[in-house]
């Protein structure tokens, strides 16, 4: 009868959810549209950048400058006037604003060290800083080319043979799509949890349930099983079709042990939205209390920035997170082709902390089933 409470009050939260048009409209873009915007449109190398060009010296040197400029890189530069150039930038119109002084290429020729003004705007972090490095460099070789009257192309003291494994084309929307599907799934995993113990205690269904031959076990359990098989047949569908099929990302390992590890880590998160749950009364308060978790829980697992790069005594506090070591599982399967003897600490820490975030989850929400009595 157990196993058979379970399955049913499984069903019941599947069909409510299906009746939830707002979570069902969350679900199909967590896993399509916001995995391909994340994947190409927030580029993290210089693309398509705006540059404009004052051209005070009208020289072949400076035309040869302007013509160094071309996609996918930046956009045609825009040749504008000195007068134009602070009302372009004002306006957002050009992130660079490059000034290339009268008298330019007879100064270079006569021996003198001439400058070049560079105008950056850099409220657009993700661009000014690279596209600077991208600017004094090409401008360096331009000008040295045409005092040389050749191109340099000396052959290092030292030849160093580049092999880049796994992303071959250093190819970003290879990282971020999986990425996104990562965070993804503890998002969506929390929420539907959360979302659906709060409906029941806005909708009086608890009560309902109350009186029903069923224990707390068999309530929380089923909310947990049906919520993470939405997750996890979602982030299969969003693998296949986005990530392989729409964006063309080659993943190298076995996608049914990514799964497996998957529903390993949904038994933790899950876990965690039935705590926040019994926290929470309202689905504002809960809303607050998911900033306040997931955030650090994605921020500080691995998948935005390298572990090895945070405070130590971060990353010791994070090896007590779920995501620690879901984030390690899928770059190992997805990205290397790991197999279970590569990932299989992973497998046992996302057993453990799923065990101990059910007990707790549990034992918080029998007590709140005995406040509602």
């Amino acid at each position: 009868m157990r196993a058979s409470n379970i399955f049913h009050l499984g069903i019941k939260e599947l069909r409510s959810l299906w009746r939830d048009p707002i979570m069902l409209v969350l679900i199909v873009y967590a896993f399509t549209l916001s995995i391909y915007t994340r994947a190409n449109a927030i580029p993290e190398t210089l693309n398509k950048a705006a540059i404009a060009i004052v051209d005070e010296d009208r020289s072949p040197l400076s035309a040869r400058i302007t013509s160094a400029f071309y996609p996918p890189y930046f956009l045609p530069p825009e040749l504008i006037t000195m007068s134009e150039m602070d009302d372009r930038m004002d306006a957002g119109l050009d992130t660079f604003a490059l000034v290339i002084p009268p008298e330019f290429q007879s100064d270079l020729l006569a021996g003198h060290r001439p400058a070049i003004q560079l105008n950056v705007d850099a409220t657009r972090m993700s661009q000014a800083f690279v596209g600077s490095g991208y600017i004094q460099t090409i401008v360096t070789d331009e000008v040295r080319t045409f005092a040389q009257r050749y191109r340099d192309a000396a052959a290092p003291p030292v030849d160093l043979a580049l092999r880049v494994r796994f992303n071959p084309t250093l190819n970003k929307s290879w990282f971020a799509a999986v990425m996104q599907v990562i965070n993804n799934i503890t998002m969506l995993s929390i929420v539907l949890t959360g979302a659906a113990l709060i409906r029941e205690r806005e909708h009086g269904t608890v009560e309902h349930l109350l009186v029903m031959p069923v224990t707390p076990f068999e309530i929380m359990t089923s909310k947990v099983w049906a919520m993470a098989l939405v997750v996890l047949l979602a982030s299969s569908v969003s693998l296949t079709a986005v990530v392989q099929g729409m964006l063309a990302v080659p993943l190298q390992g076995s996608l049914a042990l990514f799964l497996a590890g998957t529903a390993l880590h949904l038994s933790a998160t899950t876990s965690m939205g039935i705590f926040l749950g019994t926290l929470a009364r309202s689905m504002p308060q809960f809303g607050l209390l998911l900033m306040l978790i997931l955030l650090p829980l994605q921020m500080l697992s691995g998948a935005t920035t390298p572990r090895e790069s945070m405070p130590e005594i971060v990353q010791q506090l994070m090896l007590a997170a779920p995501n620690t070591h879901f984030v390690t599982l899928a770059q190992s399967i997805l990205y290397r082709g790991a197999g279970l003897d590569v990932v299989w600490p992973q497998f046992v820490a996302l057993s453990l902390i799923g065990t101990v975030l059910f007990g707790l989850a549990l034992s918080r929400f029998r007590r709140t089933i005995g406040e509602s009595v």
